[in-house]
């Protein structure tokens, strides 16, 4: 099946007196998703997604309204899924493996232990976020499979950029598939497309995760 996801527009906007980048996938048919993303999270039918940069300072306690604004700004309409990040999206990084399409914005400059002890000051942010299209219908099971598998590979790639870490504390994952068509069953990293998936979520995080982390924030 052809990619319903193609190449994101990269479009600009006035963001608390700065001029930010922004990153809109248009699909011209609907698709079935699965996200932790504000907007759009958990499972259902997509027809856009959008990862926009914020600044650093950003502050505000209602970012699904912010999103929803931006997603109106764009004139998108219906189902779709919104992340933000402080991370210059348009240093995106892109990688495909056998049918697989991948995109990640890494920001690294504030790594944790998934695992931590209780209490502490918050942490700043830091994010990767990933949006990636597989071309066969996954089961709910192996979408939820694969969104683990692409987890896995981050923390695979990020412990051999030689961080002692897991990811930040505000990482998110769209993974998008068709609508239709029959069902892949499994999305764990030894399935034909959860490996797929691991390889190319692998290379988008190392790549990415290589630039220092200065280099790439707003």
């Amino acid at each position: 099946m052809v990619s319903v996801l193609g190449e994101p527009e990269l479009g600009r906007r006035c963001e608390g007196g700065v001029d930010v980048p922004l990153l809109v996938w248009r699909l011209p048919a609907p698709v079935l998703a699965i996200s932790s993303a504000v907007v759009g999270g958990g499972l259902g039918e997509c027809r856009w997604v959008v990862n926009a940069t914020v600044p650093m300072s950003y502050d505000r306690d209602d970012p699904a309204d912010h999103l929803g604004e931006i997603a109106g700004g764009l004139g998108l309409d219906g189902p779709g899924v919104g992340l933000l990040t402080g991370v210059d999206v348009a240093d995106v990084v892109r990688t495909n493996d056998g049918g697989v399409r991948l995109w990640a914005t890494v920001g690294l400059g504030t790594p944790i232990q998934a695992a931590a002890p209780p209490g502490g000051a918050p942490e700043p942010v830091g994010t990767v976020n990933v949006v990636a299209w597989v071309p066969q219908r996954l089961s709910a099971g192996a979408l939820v499979n694969a969104v683990a598998t692409i987890a896995e590979a981050k923390t695979q790639a990020i412990r051999d950029l030689g961080l002692a870490a897991t990811g930040t504390a505000t990482d998110a994952a769209c993974l998008v598939c068709p609508l239709d068509g029959p069902e892949a069953a499994y999305g764990g990293p030894r399935s034909d497309w959860g490996a797929r998936l691991a390889r190319a979520a692998y290379a988008a995080v190392r790549r990415g995760g290589s630039v220092p982390w200065p280099d790439r924030q707003r």
